[in-house]
């Protein structure tokens, strides 16, 4: 199932996505919006008799995080290696603020602070329940589902500050959407889902899932070992190579096999 998350007269409200995905993540026109009661990860899904056209409401960010985003840095080989960087032993985690949080439409504001901004489109694991110390093998049970982020960077703090927080912890700097998927496991993407970022429309990265070197369980696991998760956290799982800076104008489209396409403009702070 696919949940989304929509506004209608600016209330936020939850809904089941209907209709198939074409090859590019994109839905199909007559694709539509079941409204659920309450949210989902507290009410469970329970579905209204009311449905509306998907082309007339507004998708926001699917989760909110209650606490965290929990990212993970250099999980693909090449990635590291296009950055200068070894390959880590163990996960390497860094948090992002939920207030970096923003929706699929929204726009991703570029700083005064940075003239070199970046794109990492990104898997995205949102978790269901609180928990803590989960055993690689029960990780499934844990996770509500998938969606797609980018894990938006201020290159040039990265570098000058030498740690993580500052570069990517800006309003703005975690766009996720366009809904969550629920009915896959971490299985699916051990095999391989392929992972697309396009900018204006020109394919720059062009990965796999597959290739990550720490696949989801191990990261749920790892993750869990050290801090607690609660229902909404999401963990995003690292990015392909083929990172590259945006301007002003630009606009970033990510899409994973079987999850859709994350679609932000960038504009001016």
């Amino acid at each position: 199932m696919r949940i989304a998350r929509f506004t209608i007269e600016d209330e936020p409200r939850y809904g089941l996505v209907t209709g198939e995905l074409d090859e590019y993540g994109e839905p199909a026109e007559d694709a539509t919006v079941v409204e659920l009661t309450g949210d989902p990860m507290y009410a469970g899904i329970q579905p209204t008799t009311t449905e509306r056209p998907l082309a007339d409401v507004r998708l926001l960010a699917p989760v909110i995080p209650r606490s965290k985003v929990v990212a993970v840095g250099r999980n693909y080989a090449a990635h590291a290696a296009e950055m200068g960087n070894e390959v880590p032993d163990e996960p390497m985690v860094f948090l992002k603020p939920n207030t970096s949080v923003i929706g699929p439409g929204d726009p991703i504001q570029y700083p005064p602070q940075t003239e070199d901004l970046h794109y990492e489109g990104e898997l995205a694991v949102v978790i269901g329940r609180i928990c803590r110390d989960v055993p690689a093998e029960q990780a499934t049970d844990v996770i509500f589902g998938y969606t797609i982020g980018d894990d938006v960077t201020a290159r040039d703090l990265q570098r000058k500050d030498g740690r993580f927080s500052r570069a990517k912890g800006f309003d703005s700097f975690c766009p996720l959407g366009p809904w969550i998927e629920t009915d896959l496991d971490p299985n699916d993407f051990a095999e391989g889902r392929r992972v697309r970022t396009f900018l204006n429309g020109d394919l720059v990265q062009d990965g796999t899932t597959a290739d990550m070197i720490f696949d989801i369980p191990t990261l749920v696991a790892h993750i869990s070992s050290m801090m607690t998760l609660l229902p909404g956290d999401v963990i995003l799982t690292g990015t392909p190579e083929g990172v590259g800076p945006m301007q002003i104008g630009d606009e970033v489209d990510i899409s994973i096999d079987g999850l859709g396409t994350l679609t932000n403009k960038v504009t001016k702070r």
